[in-house]
């Protein structure tokens, strides 16, 4: 699974991070929640150090708030990296660019009467969901190598505050 965040407007203490983008690449080898994942974890390279910090602290879910909610599930951290990622939004896509380590691309898929088909309530994420399809999703790095297009995908707005 790859969980991609985009920051359009935010901060961290007095640490502005409007723009800014974290990707979490998460392995699990059986249920999501009855065993223990491999995750790594990549930060924005246009992030300045302190930036980069707090990236750090909120997406290792150091900082309380949902992702802290995510760390009892991790049992191996295999990494955080700083590299270049591009996240685009246009209508109900989304994409996401790692050089060399991930490439996604995601569409929202439409239900009755044209609206968005959305989950209500899901158990990690915001109360409501897009339920979307996987365009294109790769990833290499850390021993693994994925390619699962075409499978089912979800986004949503986030409106986070830590703990």
């Amino acid at each position: 699974m790859l969980v991609a965040y985009h920051i359009d407007k935010g901060r961290f203490g007095d640490t502005k991070l409007d723009g800014l983008n974290a990707t979490l690449a998460v392995h699990s080898p059986g249920h999501m929640m009855k065993v223990k994942w491999r995750a790594a974890l990549y930060l924005d390279s246009a992030a300045s150090k302190d930036q980069a910090d707090a990236l750090g602290q909120i997406f290792g879910g150091k900082s309380g708030g949902p992702p802290a909610g995510l760390a009892p599930f991790i049992g191996e951290m295999l990494g955080v990296s700083t590299l270049p990622i591009v996240y685009e939004i246009a209508g109900k896509k989304r994409s996401l660019k790692i050089p060399n380590v991930a490439d996604m691309e995601v569409e929202g898929m439409e239900g009755a009467g044209g609206k968005r088909i959305s989950i209500e309530n899901s158990p990690l994420t915001e109360p409501l969901v897009y339920v979307a399809r996987s365009k294109k999703l790769t990833y290499t790095d850390h021993g693994m190598n994925w390619e699962i297009s075409d499978k089912n995908s979800f986004y949503t707005p986030i409106s986070w505050k830590g703990g």
